[in-house]
């Protein structure tokens, strides 16, 4: 695409606060204009249009622009269906990668223990939902007041909240450590270093596999834009 603007600015509003292209309003997919909460995420936001191709005229990729997808995301995709999205949410807290450990050998079922033991515990401390671990792959029901906690913890975000979360819960594989992030109690680097806690302990084995170790960035990137898009909106 070619960039057709030459300046991009925020402007607040009873709607919240848009974006800009010299004096035209950026729009989502569906024709709204794009709108944010806050005027610090506005800005993130300005910033990458500004960015953009570099000057009028230059070439530039839309999905190089994450802060912009996840807000059209939330504006468009999540608002109307809320409801829904929180409780797709919460089923992840069903079988949360911090609930099933190695069987062996001892010293990944230690590490396993040491990094994934806590954010369990800060979930029941914290909201209420006390999860059981398991060693094995096989499902473990979890009682019915723990998700039951954890659908209300989720529920309690707003359409921001639920967008950042739809990344951040896939990427990690754990709605605790999700929520760990979108509550400010864990960063991002740090959950993402938690969720592949299995992956790490196989390449100091076995060596780095490339594909693996590009796959685990991208996750990272993807986690990384998430905990911004958060921290943004809550400034």
């Amino acid at each position: 695409m070619k960039r057709f603007w030459d300046n991009a600015e925020t402007v607040g509003g009873v709607g919240g606060w848009q974006i800009h292209l010299d004096g035209k309003p950026v729009r989502i997919p569906g024709g709204a204009a794009l709108a944010v909460p806050g005027r610090p995420l506005a800005e993130a936001i300005a910033a990458e249009w500004q960015a953009a191709g570099g000057a009028k005229g230059g070439d530039f990729n839309l999905q190089s622009m994450a802060l912009t997808r996840l807000a059209g995301t939330a504006q468009e995709r999540v608002a109307p269906a809320r409801e829904a999205i929180a409780l797709e949410l919460a089923r992840y807290g069903e079988s949360d990668l911090l609930c099933y450990r190695a069987e062996r050998p001892q010293r990944l079922v230690e590490r396993q223990h040491a990094e994934w033991q806590p954010w369990l515990d800060w979930a029941h401390r914290t909201h209420g939902a006390k999860l059981v671990a398991t060693a094995g792959i096989i499902h473990l029901p979890q009682d019915i007041s723990a998700l039951a906690a954890l659908a209300e913890a989720v529920a309690g975000h707003d359409t921001i909240g639920l967008a950042g979360l739809g990344v951040l819960v896939p990427a990690l594989g754990s709605l605790v450590l999700g929520l760990a992030v979108a509550d400010g109690a864990l960063s991002g680097a740090e959950a993402h270093a938690v969720s592949v806690l299995d992956d790490i302990f196989q390449e100091e084995l076995w060596g780095r596999d490339a594909d693996a170790h590009a796959g685990r960035l991208r996750v990272a990137a993807d986690v990384a834009v998430a905990e911004q898009f958060l921290v943004l909106a809550r400034a």
